[in-house]
């Protein structure tokens, strides 16, 4: 052992007077049997002073000024004793109970749980994490509430609230789009199938969206796998094959031009065909009333229908 080694332990133990503690620890503990809290703490003090590393000092000047109210102090004390090699598992559990009461429920549950690895029928500590995990839970079903909640009324915010040209305004309105939550339901084909609806309304959306992080068509794909789900719940329940959906639109008896607009649109089987609507087909260039009517009908008589686009 080296010199500086040496002094340091030496240091160390100078710090710690241990008999110096207990004799102040045995006088706070016949104070508090007496019911004399004050003069419990002050004694208690005096022993942590002379030797801090004592978990048995920490936890009952930590008890004692928990009584009075001094729940800062308390916390702080539970949790020196709580980092001893073998803490007390009143310490942990008393500290536990100070974290529910703040709403830290992980750091009171960890310490219920550090409590169980070494009794595991602690009559308390099985009590205590169950109201930490059932106030857990709730607290995170507060919190997802409200996140539900804030992101509802963004969704309700009308468009006129947002900086738009008024031809913009004009042309949304005529379309029934009146919120935020109308435009991301709708795709940047099914704006362009409306009339006159032209590529400067278009891009100014899309730099507005931009700006709120969102885009047009943002939860089309949470609908269209509700659709997907409805067409082949529809299917099985009708005593039809679901496999259908799997198979290529090249299956289907259309006219080459119909088969070139389902091409633009990236469409390669019919459960993708089936996920569109109306107003997405209409707004592939080119793609007239004719194909739109062809490929209808080639659904009809497979007993399968293009998306409808929701109405409230």
């Amino acid at each position: 052992m080296s010199n500086a080694q040496g002094t340091a332990i030496m240091e160390a133990e100078e710090v710690r007077d241990t008999s110096t503690s207990q004799k102040f620890f045995n006088k706070g503990f016949e104070a508090e049997q007496g019911g004399d809290k004050l003069a419990a703490i002050e004694a208690y003090e005096a022993a942590y002073t002379a030797d801090p590393d004592d978990p048995r000092v920490c936890f009952r000047l930590a008890y004692n000024l928990d009584l009075l109210g001094e729940e800062d102090e308390a916390l702080h004390l539970y949790e020196e004793a709580g980092r001893a090699e073998r803490p007390s598992l009143n310490a942990l559990i008393n500290l536990a109970v100070m974290y529910e009461d703040r709403g830290l429920y992980a750091q009171a549950e960890r310490c219920l749980r550090q409590v169980l690895s070494t009794d595991p029928n602690h009559p308390r500590a099985r009590l205590f994490i169950k109201d930490v995990m059932a106030s857990k839970a709730m607290l995170i079903d507060d919190e997802q509430e409200k996140q539900l909640e804030k992101h509802a009324a963004m969704l309700d915010t009308p468009v006129t609230d947002f900086e738009l040209s008024v031809r913009t305004r004009n042309a949304l309105r005529k379309m029934n789009i009146r919120t935020l939550g109308d435009l991301l339901r709708v795709t940047e084909a099914e704006l362009r199938s409306f009339k006159n609806f032209g590529d400067a309304s278009l891009d100014e959306i899309k730099a507005m969206l931009a700006q709120k992080t969102l885009k047009l068509g943002q939860t089309a794909e949470q609908q269209k796998e509700a659709v997907k789900q409805q067409v082949y719940d529809q299917l099985t329940d009708a005593g039809g094959d679901s496999e259908i959906l799997g198979k290529s639109v090249n299956e289907m008896a259309l006219s080459v031009r119909a088969r070139k607009a389902l091409a633009l649109l990236n469409i390669t089987v019919i459960g993708d065909l089936v996920l569109k609507t109306e107003a997405e087909l209409m707004g592939v260039k080119n793609f007239g009333m004719t194909s739109l009517t062809e490929i209808k009908q080639c659904l009809i008589d497979m007993g399968l229908n293009l998306r409808q686009l929701d109405t409230e």
